[in-house]
């Protein structure tokens, strides 16, 4: 089921982008848009709020083109985004559920000779690496869960020296309930005042 061309993808094929295109074509919109506006001098504040419109417009357009085109140029790991928090690992979770499951289901259509050997090799070859690159993503976030079993270390520390030291429980000598805090003057349940020790 392997294929030449699938070994031949190697983790460092797969780049992350680091500078959203977005972010590029806004910095030409907004260059844009000032040099319309010291260009346009003497005209009517119409004219050239049109004409910054008129600019960013064509940068939103140039930024949904190169969207639209680098799935082509690069394949789907262009489009990867750093794994920022659990609601982008939890979307990057599905999609490669949803990748591995259309992998077998590809697998099962060949079986039963539902799909041609070229096919199945292109389309293999293209899961197979959009999968490898999911996973590289997901464990390039593997950073939180070490931060997580530090923090919960840290947390069941200091809960067992907080267990470890002793109790200075204070009763109320009226109804003997437990005092909440140890700088509780009164009781909680009956308000009297409570004895100093």
């Amino acid at each position: 089921m392997t294929d030449a061309r699938e070994a031949s993808v190697k983790p460092s094929d797969v780049q992350v982008a680091t500078l959203p295109s977005w972010q590029l074509f806004a910095l030409a919109g907004l260059v844009g848009a000032t040099i319309v506006v010291f260009v346009s001098r003497g005209q009517s504040p119409a004219a050239i709020i049109l004409l910054s419109l008129v600019v960013f417009a064509a940068a939103a357009v140039g930024a949904a083109m190169l969207r639209t085109l680098v799935p082509f140029i690069r394949g789907y790991e262009g489009l990867f985004v750093p794994v920022v928090g659990g609601r982008a690992r939890a979307a990057i979770d599905r999609e490669k559920t949803l990748v591995l499951r259309a992998i077998k289901e590809l697998e099962f259509d060949y079986a039963m000779g539902k799909v041609s050997d070229q096919d199945f090799a292109e389309m293999g070859l293209r899961l197979r690496t959009r999968a490898a690159g999911l996973l590289r993503q997901l464990d390039a976030g593997a950073a939180y869960a070490t931060e997580i079993e530090q923090e919960l270390a840290r947390r069941l520390a200091a809960a067992s020296v907080a267990a470890a030291t002793p109790r200075t429980d204070r009763f109320c000598t009226q109804c003997g309930a437990v005092a909440v805090g140890s700088t509780a003057r009164f009781c909680g349940q009956c308000g009297h005042r409570l004895e100093t020790a």
